[in-house]
């Protein structure tokens, strides 16, 4: 049994890896696109994740829409996670690489409050002072100012907000529904929502500009699937840590594609924000260990 929770364990953490991998270069390739609409980028990127999950439905024979009973957190997921990932698409558009994910990585911490708050699942002092230390390190990477610099920031943010009300609703959902017919939902919801802007801020791309949107579309499916599969084979306090991988591949893209490099407050801000995940990873741990006695 102990070998088998171990398989599925290490299942997890090489999916979260990928995962991660998967949406460092997504937001590589969105940067890479250029001075297009952040519509248009958040459109095409749907529009190939929409496509993979319709195909892995007709495959499996499963549902479109999901059954009646779940439509409304199907529904509060997609609105979130859609604004999530526009706000998201806008903060690696203006920031560094590094900076604009390891924003977007603040979530894990946002999820624990939110379903304390509306799930009510318990969340211990210690937990509570982990969310603190992130915000802290969160600090150091925006340099708060009043001035419209920080705008990006208060973005990346609010995604990261957005993108943990996603979470929290897809918590709720639980197994109620298949992870494909969850990703095709909420494609098509971002889809149709923002069509009509794309239509109107829609501009004439170069062949290299499409390519690299299409590619974003595949890296971003890579992510949205690695990270449902990888929840799927261990709890999350297990291998959750595994998933900031994402700002260690996100630097490394900035160096070398972009020659980004992130300040020494940015890198402070990380390894604040790297040492309340570690903590908080290892206290489950401990308590997973005293259980078990």
């Amino acid at each position: 049994m102990s070998t088998i929770i171990k398989s599925d364990r290490l299942k997890g953490i090489v999916c979260i890896i990928a995962s991660a991998l998967g949406f460092a270069l997504m937001s590589a390739c969105v940067k890479l696109a250029g001075d297009l609409p952040n519509f248009q980028k958040v459109f095409f990127r749907n529009l190939v994740s929409a496509t993979i999950a319709l195909y892995l439905i007709i495959k499996h024979k499963g549902s479109l829409t999901g059954k009646k009973e779940n439509r409304n957190l199907l529904l509060l997921r997609s609105l979130f996670g859609t604004l999530g990932v526009i706000l998201n698409f806008y903060t690696i558009d203006k920031l560094v690489l590094s900076d604009a994910n390891m924003l977007g990585k603040l979530s894990p911490f946002l999820v624990v409050l939110l379903c304390a708050i509306f799930l009510k699942e318990k969340i211990s002092i210690k937990q509570i002072g982990s969310i603190i230390v992130a915000f802290i390190g969160a600090l150091f990477i925006i340099k708060p100012t009043f001035s419209v610099e920080v705008i990006p920031y208060i973005g990346g943010l609010l995604g990261a907000f957005f993108a943990a009300s996603a979470y929290t609703c897809l918590r709720a959902l639980g197994n109620k529904e298949e992870y494909y017919t969850i990703v095709f939902f909420f494609s098509m919801f971002s889809l149709i929502t923002i069509l009509p802007i794309f239509i109107y801020v829609y501009e004439p791309m170069a062949l290299s500009q499409l390519i690299y949107l299409l590619l974003a579309g595949v890296f971003a499916s890579l992510g949205q699937f690695g990270i449902t599969l990888a929840y799927k084979y261990a709890p999350a306090k297990e291998i959750s840590i595994f998933d900031y991988s994402n700002i260690i591949f996100s630097a490394i893209l900035s160096i070398f594609i972009f020659n980004q490099y992130p300040d020494t407050l940015s890198i402070i801000g990380y390894l604040i924000v790297f040492s309340a995940a570690f903590y908080v990873f290892f206290d489950n741990k401990r308590l997973d260990k005293a259980e078990q006695k």
